[in-house]
């Protein structure tokens, strides 16, 4: 997929994370939005309709990058004063992919213990949450595809 088309995908103002990641406000999460600006927020929209900060962007360079701070703790509880931080990069791979690179960083400012026990945590929930991505990107190239055949009849 293109690199602008890509980048429009991760940070579309909600996404529906499919069940895949745990939740950091009341479940059931309705879904996760990122304000697409600098200094929007990020946060997770319960059913319910209450909300739950999870962090806000500190970059916003449309369409190669941004960062986002990750403002939990190590008991997957809002707290600012432990921010580390989650940098997206989207590099274009020809006309038709984009090669996207994550990294979650700067844990060492929860701490020793808590910052390693944290990373574990993410380590394993970022795959799967870029792999949902993925797949999402791919269903969505099938079907604009499908509909151009369809109005070439």
């Amino acid at each position: 997929m293109p690199i602008r088309r890509t980048r429009s995908r991760y940070s579309r103002p909600a996404w529906d994370a499919g069940g895949r990641v745990p939740t950091i406000g009341k479940p059931p999460m309705q879904t996760a939005v990122l304000e697409p600006r600098l200094g929007g927020r990020w946060y997770e929209l319960s059913e319910d309709g209450s909300q739950a900060d999870v962090g806000k962007v500190l970059v916003w360079e449309p369409p190669q990058r941004f960062v986002i701070s990750w403002d939990l703790n190590s008991k997957w509880k809002p707290d600012t004063t432990v921010s580390s931080e989650v940098e997206v990069r989207f590099i274009a791979q020809g006309t038709d992919a984009t090669l996207v690179e994550l990294e979650h960083r700067k844990f060492e400012r929860l701490g020793a213990e808590a910052g390693a026990s944290m990373r574990k945590d993410v380590d394993g929930g970022w795959p799967r949450l870029l792999e949902h991505f993925k797949d999402e990107a791919e269903a969505s190239r099938r079907s604009t595809q499908a509909s151009g055949r369809a109005g070439q009849r």
